[in-house]
């Protein structure tokens, strides 16, 4: 039925946008630790939270296209 498979596809979507966040969590955790001990200065770790950030909502927005067009895939069957 339709709203199985929309059901489908917004579990599925929100469990791989958890996996991005929480990849984003762990490199921002990894890039504020090496700033703590001086391996990295505070503006790049600025610089680099902001370039993981735009790698998240890319591969978020990603996410949602490809969760959108299998949607309609299922429901054009």
């Amino acid at each position: 039925t339709p709203e199985a498979v929309k059901f489908g596809k917004e579990i599925i979507a929100e469990n791989a946008k958890v996996g991005v966040r929480s990849a984003r969590r762990d490199a921002i955790d990894a890039f504020k630790k090496q700033e703590k001990a001086s391996e990295i200065s505070e503006d790049e770790l600025k610089v680099y939270e902001k370039d993981v950030q735009a790698l998240t909502d890319e591969f978020v927005k990603k996410l949602d296209a490809i969760a959108a067009e299998k949607e309609k895939e299922l429901l054009d069957i």
